[in-house]
Formats: C-alpha cells, structure tokens, sequence
C-alpha cells in the first residue's frame, strides 16, 4: 500500500490519451502493474513478469464469473449479427416510426431512456437492450452513436444503484450486512437512494439532453460531424419483419427476469447477474436462429458464418474486457484501491468527509476501472466512520456509491464503458471523449450537493 501503486492506472489513462489505444494502454499498465508486484516480493523475479503477466490473465479468465461475462460478449455479437442481418431492425424502426413512438429526434431519445430504465435487473442487460432497440432509429435520424451510447451508458447504473431490486442491491447489501449498525442494513441501503446524488443528477442530465435536444463539447462535433454528410444513412439490410428484432429482444428481457428469479431461489435481489446475463444471451440466439432458419431466410450455414461474423467484430472489445479486469485483479493485489482510500486522512473536519469520500470513491473507480471494487473497498472504511464519528449511515453510503459510479463512467478502462460502446456500434475512446463532460458536470454538482447535505446534517 504505497504511493506507486497508482502509477500503473496512470500510465494506463496517459496512454489510452496520447496514443489511443486503449489496448496496449491496458497491456502496459498491466505489465507495470506485475512488474511493482515483483519488486514488492509478490511472485517470482521481476524478469518474470510478462510471464506472470499472461498467468494473471489466465486466472481472471479462469473465474466462473468472468468467463461467464466474455462468453456473453462474445455470444451477444452472434446475437446482434443475425439481428442485423434478418432485416428485422429496419423493419422495427419502420414500424415504431408509423405507430407515432419514434417521429422525432426527442422521442428517440425517450424511448431509448425508458427502454434502459425499464431493464432495471443488470446493468449490461440494460445496455444491450437499449442499445439494440435504438441503433436503428438513431441512424434515421442522424444522431451520433455517441449520443446513443452515452444515453445508454448514463441511464444503466445510475438506474440499477437507485432502483435497487437487483444484484446491486444484493451485493451492497451483503457488504452492508456484515456490521452492526442501530439501523437495519436494509433500511440504510433504501435510505441511501435520496443521498445517491451523482446517480440521480445524471438521470436528470440525460433527459436534458433528450427533451432540449442540446448536446455540448465533443458530443457536438460529433454530431455536427454526422449532420454535414448528405449520404443517407446506413440502415442494414431491407425491411423484412419486425418479429426478427422483437421476438430475440423480448426472449432476452423476459429469461433474464427468469433466470434472476432461478438462480436466487425465488428471490430476484439474490440471483447471479453473470448467469441470467449469459443463459439469457444464449437462449435469445438460438431463438433467433431458429426464428430465421424456419423463415428461410439462411441456410444453417449460412447462419453459422453470419453468427462467427459477428463473434469476430467484438472480438477487439472483448479483449478489452478480459484486459481490464486482469487490470483491476493485479491492481487489487498491488493495493491501489487501498492506497487511495487511506489518502481520506484522519484529520478532516466532519463536513468534508463525506465529500472526501464520494472523490475518493470517484478516484478509486477511474483509476481502476470498476464501481463494485470501489464499493467493496470503500464500504468497510465509511461503516467504522458511521459507527465511530455518528454521521448519517445514509449520506456516508449514498456518497460512496455516487463516487463509484461517477469515477466509472469517466474511466477509459471501465469495461462497462467497453459494453457501452459495444451496445451503440461506438467507438470506445469517442464514447469516453464525449461522454466525460457531462459526467464531470454530474460530479461537480453531485460534490456541491455532499456539501451542503454535510453542513446541514452533521
């Protein structure tokens, strides 16, 4: 737990920017990472550290949960590639368009909202379908991908931390459980929503941009940038059936429910996200294989070629994914997380330690690249302050997990930025770029609003 242990996301962030790559940015800091671990006595030598570079790789990839998660995103490539290629989602951009749901720019943008709120259960989940349904409807109206996944990206965990009748609620919960505190954890985990300012000022922010229809610093260019080319366009092939988008769309969103309900024995709090997400993603496929091999639409092999197709075009973002959480994995070892929650201090005045603790929590998910890490680590340091200085068990935990939140969606290498991207047809470092001032706005009012709450409840 030493100050050099940040150096490694660092370096990740100086070179995600400078070179933009977001690849060989993961794979030095990773390297750099192992290196710092040798030299502490962790492991062999320091010569071994590409070695133990791979091995690490090796182990995360190894995890149930995390090959459950790169399993999913490489099956859901499958899944949008016979999606896109059916024709279905021109056809559900047609039909949405004539029913009067999607006639303009600012109901696009409703619909793509409601759609990510609507999937409250997981996160990613949220994303895809959101993301899915809207594509084709932001290509008519010539809104940037950027735009969509920014919308996508904002609305997903900001709703999934505030609704809270999910695995983020179960996994905080379960954090919160281990301390005996007067309130239940139950009750200061619901009581915390009101105080989750981050989380509800970006809602408010991305509906902003929707119903006003502004967008501002780079999201603009982009826009301006989509809006000077005179070429209609791109909308996949012809219109064929909206069943060919619906009917996979609607199998994902209603297994998934499913398998929440399944594997949490009959309660939807405690079932596995990675799971449902991947048995959902699976059966959705073969729905839609089947839907399009009964139609005559391909052959079987035909399907096979077009499944592999789209495996292959996820295949960069995948490796995004695995490299980002063998990133966070070594840093976990190497003592990041630690290093910068110990960097809150001992000597603070009441009013500024919650606000020290949601840039904490914020600095903690940027430099690592996930929120739960943030929460797991930051948890058991806020719970000790309730208990020892009697602040407000729901200000102090509301603030840690704005600060998770906030720091992931301004990290480079958060792989559910990576998902984001994945969900709207975005590049990563466009999505990041455009999205990172909105969310800096979000946080510095967020900031102010910890402020005020400290001065007037502490």
């Amino acid at each position: 737990m030493t100050w050099y242990s940040i150096l490694p996301p660092l370096i990740a962030i100086l070179v995600v920017f400078w070179r933009k790559e977001v690849i060989l940015a993961l794979v030095l800091a990773l390297l750099s990472s192992e290196f710092l671990l040798a030299l502490q006595g962790e492991g062999s030598s320091i010569f071994m550290t590409l070695v133990n570079s791979i091995e690490r790789v090796i182990s995360v990839a190894t995890s149930a949960g995390n090959s459950r998660i790169l399993i999913f995103s490489l099956v859901i490539g499958a899944l949008l590639a016979y999606i896109r290629e059916s024709g279905g989602v021109a056809a559900t951009v047609s039909v949405l368009m004539n029913k009067g749901v999607a006639k303009s720019k600012r109901q696009v943008g409703l619909l793509t909202m409601f759609t990510g709120t609507a999937v409250f259960i997981e996160s990613n989940m949220s994303v895809l379908t959101s993301g899915i349904v809207s594509r084709g409807l932001f290509d008519k109206f010539k809104m940037s991908r950027a735009r969509l996944a920014y919308i996508i990206d904002s609305t997903s965990a900001p709703v999934c931390i505030l609704i809270l009748l999910n695995g983020w609620g179960a996994y905080i919960l379960g954090l919160l459980s281990n301390y005996e505190l007067e309130q239940s954890a139950v009750s200061i985990l619901w009581g915390s929503v009101a105080f989750n300012y981050y989380a509800i000022i970006a809602l408010l922010i991305v509906l902003y941009t929707i119903v006003f229809d502004k967008v501002h610093g780079p999201m603009k260019f982009a826009e301006q940038q989509l809006s000077k080319r005179n070429v209609d366009v791109d909308a996949g092939p012809t219109a064929t059936k909206a069943r060919f988008m619906l009917v996979p769309l609607l199998t994902l969103i209603i297994s998934m429910v499913g398998f929440m309900f399944w594997t949490g024995g009959g309660e939807l709090a405690k079932g596995s996200g990675s799971k449902s997400v991947l048995y959902a993603t699976i059966l959705a496929s073969a729905v839609a294989y089947l839907l399009l091999l009964t139609h005559k639409r391909f052959t079987h092999h035909q399907l096979v070629d077009v499944g592999f197709k789209g495996i292959g075009e996820l295949l960069p973002l995948v490796s995004i994914v695995l490299l980002s959480l063998t990133l966070g994995a070594s840093l976990k070892v190497l003592g990041t997380g630690v290093f910068v929650a110990s960097l809150v201090g001992d000597y603070l005045p009441l009013y500024a330690i919650v606000p020290v603790l949601f840039l904490t929590g914020a600095v903690m998910s940027f430099t690592t690249g996930t929120s739960w890490g943030t929460f797991a680590i930051l948890i058991p340091i806020g719970v000790p302050l309730i208990q020892t200085l009697g602040l407000p068990p729901e200000l102090v935990i509301g603030a840690i997990l704005s600060g998770g939140i906030f720091g992931d969606h301004c990290s480079p290498i958060s792989d559910t930025s990576a998902v984001s991207a994945l969900a709207s047809g975005c590049d990563l470092l466009t999505h990041v770029k455009t999205q990172l001032p909105y969310a800096l706005v979000g946080g510095v009012l967020a900031l102010i609003s910890f402020f005020i709450a400290s001065i007037l409840l502490i």
